[in-house]
């Protein structure tokens, strides 16, 4: 793992940092023209589709025989983001867990303000199960705030009586809108991309007036009883560390199978640098072996 590929990143990722006070239509077009200036692989094919009448991209990877499926939230603090820019990440996950991806386009606050995004989620991932995927077939993964919501739809999907899917991977997990995490402060010089002040601006678009503690908006705070094994990952240059951290406590601390992967010099959703960074490569290498242990596991216990 190299020092001088980590140092490399930082210098971008503080060159690309969205300017303090811009509002969410200005964020949403920095990321887009940030994202969009990475091409997909060649390999890779995203097709619009629907679940539930919420849109989605479909993403599948040239040679790979999907056995498996991946329900992929993207990320953006729940204003900004949409499927097909997480294509690339979610088509890493998908390839090394031999899956289509299916990335799912909730709608983003300020437009949309919470339960928009966890109401469109539960809805794609009922649609899923309707139309005949099996859970022990399914796994959900998410970066940033998509893990939080990847994390609100299993407990939702409990809630609601729904099998769960086999496993899930959460990169990053935006998890606690209240921002008590305590890297928030001790991790805030590290951290080139975030801030407690640039997330405190956007958490009002998404609570609008609710309380942001609620166990759907700030999973950190759910009863996780009961939730599939669950991958968590993280950097130790993010203030949103100690999200994953208290999250991995959480599920632990409620009899969930969790493993808690924490990569040191990195940053926030450190997984997608993968083309510069050996330590993102790995990283995805590793959960995927996890992902298929626990959609090989589940196969056999319902087969």
């Amino acid at each position: 793992m190299s020092t001088e590929q980590q140092e490399t990143l930082d210098v971008i990722l503080r060159q690309s940092a969205f300017p303090a006070g811009s509002d969410a239509i200005e964020q949403r077009r920095l990321l887009r023209e940030l994202l969009s200036a990475q091409p997909l692989p060649a390999d890779v094919t995203v097709t619009p589709a629907a679940l539930g009448g919420v849109p989605t991209a479909d993403i599948t990877v040239g040679g790979v025989e999907a056995c498996h499926v991946v329900l992929y939230f993207h990320g953006g603090v729940y204003v900004m983001g949409d499927a097909a820019l997480a294509a690339d990440l979610a088509s890493q996950v998908g390839r090394r867990m031999r899956a289509k991806a299916i990335s799912v386009d909730y709608r983003l606050a300020p437009e949309h303000p919470y339960p928009a995004a966890v109401d469109d989620a539960l809805a794609a991932y009922e649609a899923l199960l309707q139309g005949g995927a099996a859970p022990s077939d399914i796994a959900f993964a998410g970066e940033s705030a998509g893990g939080g919501l990847a994390i609100a739809t299993l407990v939702n999907a409990r809630n609601h009586g729904l099998p769960l899917p086999a496993a899930a991977y959460l990169m990053s997990p935006y998890a606690d809108l209240t921002l008590a995490g305590t890297t928030m402060q001790t991790k805030r010089d590290a951290d080139p991309l975030l801030s407690r002040e640039a997330l405190q601006a956007r958490v009002a678009d998404y609570t609008s007036g609710h309380d942001p503690a609620l166990g759907l908006i700030s999973p950190v705070f759910a009863d996780l009883s009961g939730l599939p094994p669950l991958i968590i990952q993280a950097g130790t240059h993010e203030v949103l560390l100690d999200d994953a951290v208290r999250l991995a406590r959480q599920a632990a601390t409620a009899d969930v199978q969790v493993t808690l992967d924490i990569t040191p010099g990195v940053p926030h959703v450190f997984q997608a640098y993968y083309p510069i960074l050996d330590e993102a490569a790995a990283a995805l290498d590793r959960a995927g072996q996890f992902l298929l242990a626990h959609l090989v596991s589940a196969e056999l216990v319902t087969g």
